[in-house]
């Protein structure tokens, strides 16, 4: 087993900055709970995690399938409790990729492949929530 470590450092108010691998992330509460607004949300960003996973695993197997594509937006649609502690307890992937005469059935088994081995923090969530997905396709 490995161990992964970020460090975050209170910078005043209810601001956060975290240094991961040399890369910097602001973290704030908005201005009504007490912050400046000068960053993203913390719960918000675990969707930012989810959809950056599955989307490097969905390009790099549809590389290796030969699949063109002209874009794709992963879209993460999260519910959240009302009470406290206020927590995700369903979230659905929505993958839309751009393009012409895309194979369904190569889209979905990148999807699959990456929903159900791949993606760690997908693998992470499915324990704690119920997990979807759906593919659309642009042109």
């Amino acid at each position: 087993m490995s161990k992964v470590s970020v460090n975050t450092e209170w910078k005043g108010n209810m601001k956060f900055e975290a240094d991961v691998f040399g890369h910097k992330i602001v973290v704030d509460a908005d201005e009504a709970s007490g912050g400046e607004d000068s960053g993203a949300r913390p719960k918000p960003l675990l969707l930012v995690a989810l959809a950056g996973c599955t989307g490097m695993d969905v390009v790099s197997i549809l590389k290796k399938m030969h699949v063109a594509f002209d874009g794709l937006n992963i879209m993460v649609e999260a519910d959240q409790t009302e009470e406290h502690p206020k927590h995700y307890e369903a979230m659905k992937v929505i993958y839309e990729f751009k393009g012409k005469d895309l194979p369904m059935d190569k889209l979905t088994k990148a999807v699959e492949l990456s929903e159900e081995r791949y993606c760690g923090v997908n693998a992470m969530f499915k324990k704690a929530m119920k997990m979807s997905y759906e593919i659309r396709v642009v042109e």
